[in-house]
């Protein structure tokens, strides 16, 4: 489950039209809502209230296995419409298996003018949370610089922390400060970092090979004048080049991406790169046009698409050896599979993971309008835009770790449940359970 603040940085993003997956260090996303989905530890409550479309509260508790607790605080310079935790939208609270949207290049806000001259400012997010009682500090800067120029500014700040040169090298997380620059021009996103701690520049960069998407006010009044007029020409022309043997396979775009950074301080470097490939047309349409459960109608179809939506990446980083390959596909309207091999090429250690999420829905009884004509109404039909109530993952590896998560909503809280097993130990079958309980409300 997303924790609150996760929620907002999300959603300033879709309000700004910003891509975050668009970014490098999210190329196996979709594979790792099914293999690595956190499972939540004791017993956790969040409490979080939007005052204004500004400013934004959340506070959190952990109450097994030991008490603790913070007190978060957001402010955007943009209105943003946090719905509560009884009416948001439960896909976008939690990770799950999509089908990334057509990469675009972003667009800027709408100039505006007073007197001759431009009034209007940068788009930023501001957000601060403290922990109690070890006092440690977390803030987030981000802002955008120009329309395809973000900047952001992460700091830690941990008073327990030690002197940097008396502090071990296993200690936790010390105090630090990151700096980003990311830019995303659509077919290029290119992201730079450095952080104070360690003196580690690095950069990332990912391609989109193929076309690149419009933004949603230029596709639809394009769409408007154009689409019916070379819709008929474009279904039945055929391309000369055009062969009947490749209608059977995927029909998608590819991705080729790679990051380095270098330590100046432990006097280190790393490097890795990696490849996606994702099938189109995009079965999971873009957030801004994901329709509501009320607005989604009988015509919405029910049956599968034209081609399973289909994820495959691999990773591989040559100085440590490692080599990472997953697919992850929806198989079915509500079953998402997904598989992924891990092998080092130095130590011969290797990895096989296989990860499901099944979603619960419940339909709606939607009563049929009562006819003109006088003859009897129809009676009521489930509508096919029925809710989603939940979300049931459960993950499987050879290192005997066998994970089970539940997530979905209770009237209007959020809930997270579920359980880490080793079976292979008899003394400690079960080597952790937990609860999360999540609400929040706006106005």
């Amino acid at each position: 489950m997303h924790p609150f603040a996760s929620y907002v940085l999300r959603k300033y993003y879709r309000e700004t039209g910003w891509n975050e997956d668009n970014l490098y260090a999210n190329l196996t996303r979709s594979s790792n809502a099914l293999l690595d989905f956190s499972v939540p530890r004791g017993l956790h409550f969040s409490i979080s209230k939007s005052p204004n479309s500004l400013f934004k509260t959340t506070y959190s508790m952990n109450a097994l296995p030991s008490l603790n607790g913070s007190v978060g605080y957001i402010f955007t310079s943009c209105n943003l419409d946090v719905k509560g935790s009884g009416d948001v939208r439960f896909k976008d609270m939690v990770d799950r298996f999509k089908v990334f949207d057509q990469p675009r290049k972003p667009e800027g806000k709408e100039e505006e003018w007073l007197a001759g001259e431009r009034v209007d400012t940068r788009d930023y997010l501001l957000y601060g949370r403290i922990y109690i009682p070890t006092g440690r500090l977390d803030a987030l800067y981000s802002t955008r610089i120009t329309p395809t120029l973000q900047g952001m500014v992460a700091a830690i700040s941990d008073p327990r922390t030690p002197i940097m040169s008396e502090r071990p090298r296993t200690h936790g997380p010390a105090s630090n400060v990151m700096f980003s620059l990311q830019q995303d021009t659509g077919k290029w996103c290119t992201e730079y970092t450095w952080s104070a701690e360690d003196g580690m520049w690095g950069v990332r960069s990912l391609y989109n090979f193929g076309k690149v998407g419009h933004s949603p006010e230029s596709s639809q009044t394009d769409g408007g004048k154009e689409g019916h007029a070379s819709a008929g020409r474009r279904s039945s022309l055929k391309r000369v080049d055009e062969e009947e043997a490749m209608e059977g396979g995927l029909k998608g775009r590819v991705s080729l991406g790679g990051e380095f950074y270098f330590s100046v301080k432990e006097k280190s470097a790393g490097v890795s790169t990696g490849i996606r490939f994702t099938t189109v047309p995009d079965a999971t349409p873009p957030s801004f046009q994901v329709p509501s459960s009320s607005a989604a109608g009988p015509s919405n179809p029910r049956g599968p698409p034209s081609q399973p939506p289909t994820t495959i990446t691999a990773l591989f980083n040559p100085m440590l050896g490692h080599i990472s390959g997953a697919y992850a596909a929806r198989v079915s309207r509500d079953l998402s599979l997904a598989s992924r091999f891990d092998f080092n090429v130095y130590s011969y250690e290797s990895e096989w993971s296989v990860g499901a999420e099944w979603w619960q829905r419940r339909g709606k009884i939607r009563p049929l309008p009562h006819p003109t004509d006088g003859s009897e109404p129809s009676p009521s039909v489930t509508d096919l835009a029925d809710e989603v109530q939940g979300v049931v993952k459960a993950k499987v590896s050879t290192t005997t770790d066998i994970s089970l998560l539940w997530e979905g909503r209770l009237r209007n809280v959020l809930v997270s449940l579920g359980v880490v097993s080793n079976l292979s130990s008899r003394s400690k079958p079960i080597k952790s359970v937990g609860l999360e309980l999540s609400y929040f409300s706006s106005g």
